[in-house]
């Protein structure tokens, strides 16, 4: 069985006794791959990660164009992304930004402070 690259970050609660919660990096750079997508004027993620992401379901591996540093419950995403033509970069980047940080803290619990954003591309309209 191949080992899993990625380390797992543990969520726990003092009073917990059901046992604990593990996130995988990879699940984190995930929510914020689909996250951006979901923003109208992002094309693609650089490699096209989310459909590579959905394609990959069960299968290890790290998600292209995010890189996620998570270090004591608090989460620095790093996202390339291809954006639509004509749409306003600063904008589109707020709304990602903004869109990145509620989804992986509404599904993780996890602090997000840092979505940095890279331009790697335009997409023209066919």
């Amino acid at each position: 069985m191949e080992q899993e690259s990625a380390k797992n970050i543990e969520l726990s609660r003092e009073n917990e006794s059901f046992g604990t919660v593990k996130i995988a990096d990879d699940v984190v750079a995930m929510i914020a791959a689909l996250a951006a997508t979901e923003v109208d004027g992002v094309s693609a993620m650089n490699g096209n990660v989310a459909h590579e992401l959905l394609s990959k379901v069960g299968v290890k591996g790290t998600a292209k164009g995010v890189k996620v540093d998570i270090s004591n419950k608090k989460v620095k995403v790093e996202l390339a992304i291809v954006m639509e033509y004509g749409f306003n970069i600063p904008a589109t980047c707020q709304s990602v930004q903004n869109k990145v940080k509620s989804a992986i803290e509404n599904m993780t619990g996890l602090e997000v402070t840092d979505v940095n954003i890279r331009i790697s591309g335009i997409q023209m309209a066919h």
